[in-house]
């Protein structure tokens, strides 16, 4: 076995699958067949990005709101990308740049990133992904180290 195995959990828990190497988050796959009815939260409360679903029945009204000015600290960015159309394959790897695992990301699948690092390939043509991550939006040299 090597330090890679002797680290690594893929889990596929109730409702989604959660990817640790050396027991930190390195993604959170949740799959378009995932979904629960209600608020369900992805990501852990101290994850810099917070992602959650809704599945609500029409009629159901969320209470109007505003967000409150809170300074947090945010250390890295932390990206999730959601596939609209066609499908794309994702490699992660740890912190050191360890190569850990590929999987595919369908039509409807979403994947949320912690720590470690990853790389996209797309795999059809017109595909289709929106990526939402923490800002402000300090520049790709600041923000990324290429690998």
């Amino acid at each position: 076995m090597d330090v890679r195995e002797s680290n690594f959990i893929s889990q596929r828990l109730k409702y989604m699958q959660v990817i640790k190497y050396k027991e930190i988050i390195i993604s959170i796959i949740y799959r378009d067949s995932d979904w629960v009815k209600g608020l369900n939260f992805i990501t852990p409360d101290n994850f810099f990005i917070q992602v959650g679903s809704w599945w609500y029945q029409k009629g159901k009204k969320l209470d109007a709101h505003v967000h409150k000015d809170y300074e947090r600290m945010a250390t890295r960015t932390q990206e999730s990308i959601y596939v609209k159309k066609g499908s794309v394959k994702v490699s992660i790897f740890s912190e050191e740049q360890v190569f850990l695992e590929d999987y595919i990301l369908n039509e409807g699948d979403l994947a949320v990133f912690g720590y470690g690092g990853h790389s996209y390939d797309i795999l059809e043509d017109d595909t289709q992904i929106i990526e939402s991550k923490n800002g402000p939006f300090v520049g790709a040299d600041l923000d990324k180290k290429r690998f």
